[in-house]
């Protein structure tokens, strides 16, 4: 069913809220880390409600289980393997794997 009542423009607005959120959720994160998640619930609901993709940069800073912000050496530890990149949340413990291109920039 489509939304007749939904504008055109209120996806791209939804898009910047995320990204608003987002970089308010790393600024505040080393004062109030509570805050950093509440920033996230937030965008996850926006992202939800206007039924938009929050973007790849976006989607792996929070745990996808328990739905933290992530901080690289304060609550998440990164491992990296040949072809992928594993992600363990130290809140929860769960780990996220991500897939990871071998880039072809340098000569040998």
């Amino acid at each position: 069913m489509k939304d007749k009542h939904r504008t055109p423009s209120v996806k791209p607005l939804a898009r910047e809220r995320i990204a608003v959120l987002f970089t308010e959720a790393e600024n505040v994160y080393h004062e109030h880390p509570e805050y950093s998640d509440r920033y996230v619930a937030l965008a996850r609901k926006i992202a939800m409600r206007q039924r938009v993709r929050i973007d790849l940069e976006y989607r792996r800073r929070f745990c996808h289980h328990c739905y933290r912000y992530l901080v690289p050496g304060v609550n998440m530890r990164v491992r990296i393997h040949p072809g992928w990149v594993a992600v363990t949340c130290l809140e929860c413990k769960k780990t996220t794997r991500y897939r990871m291109e071998r880039s072809h920039d340098h000569k040998d």
